[in-house]
């Protein structure tokens, strides 16, 4: 079967990495394949992969992405905020109209890669529902992976 042309069904070898699984949910892919997409919406995480099928509704990241983003961006921010006001005292409205917008987009470019990189943990190590899947990973059943088949490729004359 040919995966790169998309047509028919390929077979998920070999195990995932825990890191590996967390990078390819912090790029917003399946920890899984690592070609579907994880997300629906902006943090909506997909049902299923659209391109194996791994089910990723299991995923139970509650608010565990936005504390790690909050910690990360705060320990970013509030130190530059204190060097720039030790050096410079800028105004408070000048302070204001840089850095709540510096904290405002770090925290959401961070968020939907925090969330996929949890959910890469959460499907790699089994928690909540996805541990029949890491047992069958373990067991070294393999699962078939559907490809979407390419239209312009279905009729040849």
């Amino acid at each position: 079967m040919d995966q790169r042309k998309g047509r028919g069904a390929v077979m998920a070898t070999g195990s995932v990495s825990l890191t590996k699984a967390m990078w390819r949910g912090f790029v917003g892919k399946c920890p899984n394949c690592g070609e579907g997409h994880a997300f629906g919406h902006f943090l909506k995480v997909a049902d299923a992969c659209d391109h194996c099928g791994e089910e990723l509704f299991h995923q139970r990241a509650d608010d565990f992405p936005a504390y790690l983003v909050m910690v990360v961006v705060g320990h970013l921010v509030v130190p530059a905020i204190l060097a720039v006001e030790t050096a410079y005292a800028p105004a408070v409205w000048l302070q204001l109209a840089v850095w709540l917008p510096v904290t405002l987009f770090a925290s959401l470019a961070l968020l939907q890669p925090t969330k996929g990189a949890i959910v890469g943990l959460q499907w790699q190590i089994g928690m909540h529902g996805f541990e029949p899947g890491k047992l069958r990973r373990e067991a070294g059943q393999l699962a078939p992976v559907f490809v979407k088949a390419d239209p312009r490729a279905a009729w040849r004359p």
